[in-house]
């Protein structure tokens, strides 16, 4: 694996560009949430594929898709930013996250289930917390099997699943996530055996633009409170959201406290992640790093982070 660029700030995020053959290039990234100290919390995001095939229409991944990252390649994202700071991979951090959602939907890729099941092998770390973000696509139901083993034999309550959901327009869904997918049932259905009682909920992801509806009866008719959270997020300023006109000013501005009303009347837990506004200037948000280094072949100035407020 070899490095070609990094930008970012220690106090908050790094992002790095990394190829491992010709043409094939994926981001990670490491971050930390102010005020609390790495020591405390420390969170990688790696990327799985190289580039994205699903290309949903807010998001810089999706560009030439040239495929699934092996094993090893993963771990050599984890091992570069792991040893870079703990060189006998022994890990004293008491949350200690890596979340498989920068580049490419990890459930196309069933090495990532491999390096779950082999990462406490290489890695001394009592704090570790996997995370999967997927959109939950039709025709890999074997990794979604598989995923749900691991859970319950290696990591129990130390496990964060989060389905991307951004609206409860299904028609629309379609058009933001333009691949066959789970519809709400199956999603549901595999949440309710993913769920058990005192862990972690599962989460729902809504990077939700101005006037695409996020409506709680429609949510309270799938998916039970007692097992899932909403997870509230804007749509970052990429290229392809400014493309096909996706902004969430209103959301940023006042429109958002209403919304977290209903749904907190409706029994859910609603965590609203909203970064530094002028960190979406930079242009480090999903794929778009490397794509502005495709483009200019030139580093950004900074880095970005969401830092998490449960509300």
């Amino acid at each position: 694996m070899k490095v070609l660029a990094k930008t970012g700030r220690e106090d908050l995020a790094t992002v790095y560009i990394a190829e491992f053959s010709e043409g094939k290039k994926v981001e990670f990234v490491e971050s930390v949430q102010p005020p609390i100290p790495r020591e405390k919390k420390w969170v990688l995001i790696v990327s799985s594929l190289y580039g994205c095939c699903v290309k949903c229409v807010f998001c810089d991944a999706g560009g030439e898709y040239k495929g699934k990252l092996s094993k090893q390649e993963l771990f050599s994202q984890i091992d570069f930013l792991v040893t870079n700071r703990y060189p006998d991979r022994i890990i004293p951090v008491e949350k200690f996250k890596i979340q498989f959602a920068r580049m490419g939907e990890p459930a196309f890729n069933e090495n990532v289930l491999t390096v779950l099941t082999e990462f406490h092998d290489i890695y001394d770390a009592p704090g570790f917390i996997p995370s999967i973000s997927t959109i939950a696509p039709a025709g890999v139901d074997d990794f979604f099997e598989k995923l749900l083993q691991i859970k319950k034999e290696i990591y129990k309550d130390k496990f964060q699943l989060q389905f991307s959901i951004h609206t409860t327009d299904q028609k629309l869904r379609d058009e933001m996530i333009p691949v066959k997918k789970w519809d709400f049932n199956q999603i549901s259905a595999y949440g309710q055996d993913f769920y058990e009682k005192n862990h972690r909920k599962i989460t729902l992801n809504f990077a939700l633009a101005d006037n695409i509806p996020l409506e709680p009866q429609v949510l309270a008719k799938y998916f039970s409170p007692e097992n899932f959270l909403i997870k509230i997020t804007p749509i970052n300023p990429t290229y392809n959201a400014r493309k096909h006109g996706l902004s969430s000013e209103g959301l940023l501005a006042c429109n958002r406290n209403s919304l977290i009303s209903e749904l907190k009347h409706a029994g859910y837990n609603v965590i609203l992640s909203i970064g530094e506004l002028e960190e979406n200037q930079i242009g480090s948000n999903c794929g778009q790093y490397l794509e502005n280094y495709e483009i200019e072949k030139e580093k950004l100035g900074n880095s970005y982070t969401y830092q998490l407020q449960s509300v």
